[in-house]
């Protein structure tokens, strides 16, 4: 079988970064990925959610096409709705070495539950 050139390139995918044009200026990029899946890891039922990413950059911004293949890859993995949200944010801290950081899953109801897992980062001040 034939690996399209789609599914390799989310195989592949690391949080590419480019310079922050603007250091040291305290602004924050909002980015919104609604089409988020991942699968249960008790159930394997398809789990669909909105990610919502907010951060404010140190050095580097994390390129936007990258952050899509990397949230693509979610698809297929068995994890739960709260390990997702926060594995979301280890890669991003490490990838961007952002100042600050919130990122939020909300996750579409299932079986009548709704849940929005929420998770934030703070870059500690160094001496």
């Amino acid at each position: 079988m034939t690996v399209k050139y789609g599914e390799q390139a989310i195989a592949e995918s690391t949080l590419t970064t480019f310079p922050n044009p603007r250091i040291g200026r305290d602004y924050s990029v909002q980015i919104t990925l609604p089409e988020f899946t991942c699968k249960c890891p008790f159930s394997g039922y398809p789990d669909f959610a909105t990610i919502y990413i907010t951060y404010t950059p140190n050095k580097v911004l994390v390129e936007l096409k990258a952050i899509k293949l990397y949230i693509n890859s979610y698809r297929d993995r068995f994890i739960s709705h709260e390990e997702s949200v926060n594995q979301i944010l280890d890669d991003f801290v490490k990838a961007g070495d952002p100042i600050r950081i919130n990122v939020k899953g909300d996750f579409s109801p299932r079986g009548n539950v709704h849940t929005v897992v929420e998770v934030n980062y703070t870059k500690p001040i160094s001496d």
